[in-house]
């Protein structure tokens, strides 16, 4: 049986893993490798991908700043977190805002430690992706469509790290990036729907409070059409295996969300549809694979 400080000690762990978001960060992380091997650097050698040093640097250090993000975010977003997710909020609260913001500190300082191994301009790169996080947490944040720009675009900057490193320019890899960014886009519009109580209260101007929930769907429908356009361009003008079934399922799922989205009126609906766009990215991780189901066997 754990004694009474082992309990405490680990509700604190559960809570610094849910500020940071654990389980996201170890998603960011397969999916940089994935996209390293499948689609940044399809031609390097296997070993030489998953062993390169820099590479790994540069995922540590998006690892990092990514936690740090979240912990800067969790302390500008105390208030609203505790109307719209009082449960997760509670979670939060055991550890103080001051062991927060040195964790914060102190990511961000291995950020720039880990990437200084790589190059100074890396350093560079992170040190104002670092300061672009807070800002949109302290300032941007509160901004209707400039907001949500801002937030899609932070959240694809770790790939666009890897994809500076590998200099792939290739079209295929643009296309693949916006079929992301408009997912990442829909997703940060309908947290915003799904936590307009908050916001409401707190005096976010996001695009729901802003222009109402009726303007809010028609940005995410036509945000809808752009995405599944981008899916129908993957699958017919680019060679990328058997990931078309990834595409196609996309789809079907978004066709399904444009329905819902339609109907819904409460946070409970907004949040099942926030969940379906999670679901696709996070599947989108994994898909990667099906770009050619055999490469790593040919590459090993």
């Amino acid at each position: 049986m754990l004694s009474r400080a082992q309990k405490h000690f680990v509700l604190k762990v559960f809570s610094l893993f849910s500020v940071v978001r654990g389980y996201n960060i170890l998603i960011v992380v397969i999916a940089q490798y994935l996209a390293s091997i499948y689609i940044f650097a399809p031609h390097f050698h296997l070993k030489d991908v998953l062993f390169d040093i820099y590479l790994l640097m540069l995922v540590l250090a998006s690892s990092a700043v990514i936690a740090s993000g979240y912990i800067i975010n969790n302390f500008y977003d105390s208030e609203k977190d505790l109307i719209n997710r009082p449960n997760k909020s509670m979670l939060d609260r055991l550890v103080s805002q001051n062991t927060k913001l040195s964790i914060y500190f102190t990511l961000n300082f291995l950020a720039i430690i880990f990437v200084s191994y790589v190059s100074f301009r890396a350093v560079i790169f992170f040190a104002l992706y670092i300061f672009a996080i807070w800002f949109y947490s302290h300032k941007l944040k509160k901004m209707p469509i400039t907001g949500n720009l801002v937030s899609a675009i932070l959240t694809v900057t770790p790939f666009f790290a890897i994809f500076i490193y590998y200099k792939n320019f290739e079209l295929v890899v643009f296309v693949h990036a916006l079929f992301l960014f408009m997912l990442i886009s829909m997703r940060e519009l309908t947290k915003d729907l799904e936590n307009i109580k908050g916001d409401l209260a707190l005096n976010y101007r996001t695009i729901p409070v802003v222009y109402g929930e009726k303007i809010s769907k028609y940005l995410l429908t036509g945000a809808l059409v752009v995405t599944c356009t981008t899916a129908m361009i993957l699958v017919f003008y680019f060679e990328i295996g058997h990931m078309y079934y990834f595409f196609y399922a996309s789809v079907i799922l978004l066709l399904i969300f444009l329905l819902l989205l339609w109907k819904s009126n409460r946070r409970a609906h907004y949040l099942w549809l926030h969940n379906i766009l999670k679901f696709i990215i996070v599947a989108g991780v994994f898909s990667i694979i099906l770009i050619n189901i055999n490469l790593v066997l040919n590459r090993l």
